[in-house]
């Protein structure tokens, strides 16, 4: 495993190509990101709302609003992106074979992508009233 560079100058100086250097800035400028919309994220749901009262009802209204739903979709991408990234970063430095290493590849994007589509289906799929219809068919059964 060979030491990661610390500074730009140390990362341009071991990146031989211009997109290892770009995911060693985004990794550096999606963390800080990161911290931000997740302290939000906690604000929203902790700090503005007792987490004791989160119920049905607050999700769906939450989740009603257009903005919320691009928040939420734009930090899971985000975090999707940041892990997913660093996981590359694992894969790349402790499977040695090259054919392992692009079968690990192919596994950890292939379920990465899974998640998020299925993540953003959800943010996305259903209106408030569908939501409600569906989680009162569950109660009936």
């Amino acid at each position: 495993m060979a030491a990661r560079p610390r500074t730009l100058g140390e990362a341009r100086a071991a990146y031989s190509s211009n997109g290892e250097l770009a995911w060693w800035v985004f990794m550096r400028i999606s963390g800080l990101v990161l911290v931000f919309l997740v302290l939000g994220h906690v604000y929203f749901n902790n700090i503005v709302i007792d987490v004791a009262e989160v119920d049905y009802n607050y999700v769906a209204e939450r989740l009603s609003k257009s903005w919320v739903r691009i928040y939420d979709t734009f930090l899971l991408g985000f975090a999707m992106l940041h892990g997913v990234n660093g996981l590359r970063y694992s894969v790349e430095d402790y499977v040695q074979r090259p054919g392992r290493r692009f079968a690990w590849k192919v596994v950890l994007f292939t379920v990465s992508g899974i998640i998020f589509v299925l993540g953003a289906m959800t943010l996305w799929a259903f209106t408030f009233e569908e939501m409600g219809d569906a989680i009162r068919a569950l109660n009936s059964h």
